[in-house]
């Protein structure tokens, strides 16, 4: 069983699934098969399993590492960029307001006392 201190990734356990899969293409399958044995022993997460299982067969079938270094310092995923949404138009805005039946002695749907 390996420990965290030996992994091939020195940061594995903060990397977000997207740093995970282009890092793990730098790994040799000895390197990628010591994470994914760890990986299955402590997290076993399915998208992480399932990307070292088939970047691991893709290594077997005689892909090479990628280049780069597998400690290097992880770039940051950019946040979704900020929804404009739609813009409010004629067509798109709802009905018109109206004030209350209550309370506006000009709505003719208020009833009136006679008295």
């Amino acid at each position: 069983m390996p420990e965290h201190d030996t992994l091939p990734l020195p940061d594995y356990d903060h990397l977000p699934l997207g740093g995970l899969i282009s890092r793990i293409r730098t790994l040799d399958a000895d390197g990628l098969q010591t994470l994914l044995t760890y990986e299955k022993a402590h997290g076993n997460r399915a998208p992480v399993v399932t990307a070292m299982e088939n970047r691991l067969s893709s290594l077997r079938e005689g892909a090479q590492p990628s280049g780069g270094d597998p400690a290097a310092e992880p770039i940051p995923e950019a946040p979704p960029p900020p929804s404009a949404g739609s813009p409010v138009s004629e067509a798109t805005a709802g009905p018109p307001m109206n004030p209350p039946s209550h309370g506006d002695p000009t709505n003719p749907a208020q009833p009136r006392s006679t008295g």
